[in-house]
């Protein structure tokens, strides 16, 4: 199965990986402008926010929403025809337990360098007590919005859903992603004839995403424009300064983990040179960042993974969809540096058994969070109840979490693209295992 054709030529995929380029660059620009431009001038700044809410909010809010759109469809259709395309279910447990294997190691791995950061260079010491108590009164309002949902036995139990198209509405990835192993499993238990019309709509609506999927990026330019402008036009960068050191052990464990740890993983586990892949996946990272979503980024992480990294769409079609809702290793990284800095703002002691706890939480945690802006936010809440720490506490790194989000997010995607390599690699080496014993037998 392969849902993305090679459409295209490698000019025209180059010229939109610039301007989605561009368009970040001077949204970023103009933002930061307007910001300290209109700084001295209170009676403008309403205006303003007029502005920016009226006209440039809705092209941004627009182009998220065409990728948000074919969400669902895309997730249901892949799946399932991956599971089909595996073939027997020996197949579908061997790919699907390596595949969460991959997810679990890494998603500790990232959790646990951010930890290293934060005890080595203690952001929490560093911050102004006067500063945190005007990021309190400022965004601690928000704190009430994001402590609606936890993670615990609940969530296992709603991964079956009571009503499948009331779940796909509600966007719940975990409970479509399980219909959907679910039906892909029953075409392969039922009879050719009968499993062949089903398979040939879920490919047709996967060809009709392709086409809205060229739709979307040809508006990405201006979407990506109009979302940074919006941020940068509102909050400008001024707030990072408040919380540098905070931001900058973040900034570096997103990198580091980025271009080191997936570096030696496309090496050395999926036999792919780090600058090549880097250079294929340079449009799935700057729409990463751009839309701070990792469900937002699916399909063009799908069409790139396939289309240049050669990755088959069965495994492609099963892979990304699970990683985009269940592998989060920016995430982990960035809760367990935030926990951790919160805890030293607070003056709450974590020792060793503590921070262990705190790292195999954000790997459940990172599991459970919406693959949407902002998605971990509720269930970080969660962590700091859990260690004393206060939950009024999230208010204080609210007003540079978009910056962060949209850095997690692109490490979110590439560890899914990695992980695919890295079971594309797999199951072509046990692909020529068995035609050297057959050829032996023979």
């Amino acid at each position: 199965m392969r849902l993305f054709g090679k459409k295209g030529s490698e000019r025209q995929r180059k010229a939109l990986h610039t301007r989605i380029l561009i368009g970040l660059l001077a949204g970023g620009v103009v933002g930061t402008a307007l910001n300290l431009l209109l700084a001295g001038f209170p009676a403008y700044q309403a205006k303003s926010e007029f502005i920016l809410a009226t006209f440039v909010a809705p092209v941004g809010q627009i182009f998220l929403r065409m990728l948000f759109m074919i969400v669902v469809p895309l997730v249901f259709t892949s799946l399932t025809l991956g599971v089909t395309s595996l073939g027997d279910l020996s197949r579908l447990g061997r790919i699907g337990g390596r595949t969460m294997l991959y997810f679990f190691f890494v998603t500790a791995a990232a959790a646990s360098l951010g930890l290293i950061l934060v005890n080595i260079t203690q952001p929490g010491m560093h911050l102004d007590p006067q500063v945190r108590e005007n990021l309190i009164a400022t965004y601690g309002k928000q704190e009430a919005q994001a402590s609606g949902p936890r993670f615990g036995i609940d969530n296992l139990v709603q991964i079956v859903p009571r009503n499948p198209l009331d779940a796909a509405a509600r966007g719940d990835m975990l409970a479509l992603i399980f219909v959907s192993l679910m039906c892909g499993i029953a075409l392969t238990r039922i009879s050719s004839e009968h499993a062949a019309p089903v398979i040939g709509v879920l490919r047709g609506i996967g060809r009709i995403t392709e086409v809205i999927i060229d739709l979307a990026m040809k508006f990405a330019p201006y979407g990506v424009f109009a979302l940074i402008l919006n941020v940068t036009g509102r909050f400008g960068w001024g707030i990072l300064k408040q919380l540098l050191y905070f931001v900058i052990v973040t900034l570096v464990g997103l990198i580091i983990f980025q271009f080191g740890a997936y570096s030696i993983s496309v090496k050395l586990l999926s036999g792919i040179s780090p600058r090549v892949f880097f250079s294929k996946i340079r449009t799935v990272m700057i729409t990463a960042f751009s839309t701070s979503s990792s469900n937002a980024t699916l399909p063009t992480s799908m069409r790139v993974t396939e289309q240049e990294l050669n990755v088959p769409g069965e495994i492609a079609g099963f892979v990304l969809p699970l990683g985009a809702t269940m592998n989060m290793n920016g995430t982990a990284l960035f809760e367990g540096v935030t926990v951790m800095f919160l805890a030293q703002v607070w003056g709450v002691h974590l020792g060793l058994l503590d921070q262990v706890l705190i790292m195999f939480l954000a790997v459940l945690t990172a599991i459970g969070a919406a693959g949407v802006p902002g998605g971990s936010i509720p269930l970080l809440v969660m962590i700091l109840q859990t260690f004393g720490i206060p939950a009024e506490g999230i208010g204080l790194i609210l007003g540079v979490d978009r910056i962060l989000d949209m850095s997690r997010t692109t490490l979110n995607v590439t560890g899914d693209i990695t992980a695919a390599t890295f079971i594309t690699r797999l199951e072509r080496r046990a692909q020529t295992r068995r035609e050297l014993r057959e050829k032996t037998i023979v």
